[in-house]
């Protein structure tokens, strides 16, 4: 995608590069509890404070919200940046796994030439509802953008919420159209 690409736990590096994508395998609390050990949650809001572009993927989007109500030992708090609570996918058939299309917001650059292709999903929760009032006056141009899909019920599927920006689905799983959709994020760097 015309990106140089480093995995990294150093905070310098993570703290100084051009554009820092948080993956997410597994669930929640074990995301949650990576990125702690490496500082992830303080990296992210000095980024994010400092207008830093950010991508989460899958869990990775799911930790940006307040929590998530995925089974634990113990109550997880997740980074915060969005309010609200990551819930089970009230689905006949969980995890939804496949190929899906998604009802794009408006304006979006993430979606710029595939906001009618089909991405690609694995997970059994998800945010379910935005909770973040929306902008009136001269902050309604700079409101998030809020990208849904339906599965048993519409779900938060992206967001584009100035540097910082989540997907459910993996668009590196997702063929032609996420190599598309990740290219146009490396190209907004």
């Amino acid at each position: 995608m015309g990106a140089a690409v480093t995995l990294t736990a150093d905070p310098a590096a993570a703290l100084a590069c051009d554009g820092l994508f948080v993956p997410g395998v597994g669930n929640f609390h074990a995301c949650m509890s990576g990125l702690r050990a490496a500082d992830g949650p303080r990296i992210i809001d000095i980024r994010l404070a400092g207008g830093r572009p950010v991508l989460g993927v899958c869990v990775g989007m799911q930790v940006m919200f307040d929590g998530s109500d995925e089974p634990s030992m113990a109550r997880v708090d997740g980074i915060g940046e969005w309010p609200g609570v990551v819930r089970r996918l009230p689905a006949e058939v969980v995890p939804h796994m496949g190929w899906n299309t998604l009802d794009v917001a408006p304006g979006s650059r993430l979606f710029a030439g595939v906001a009618d292709q089909a991405f690609y999903f694995v997970h059994s929760y998800a945010a379910l509802t935005w909770d973040l009032p929306p902008a009136d006056g001269a902050m309604a141009a700079a409101a998030p953008l809020v990208s849904r899909c339906r599965y048993g019920t519409d779900f938060i599927a992206a967001v584009e919420n100035g540097p910082l920006s989540a997907t459910q689905f993996h668009p590196e799983k997702s063929g032609d159209a996420g190599l598309q959709l990740l290219q146009n994020w490396v190209q907004s760097l």
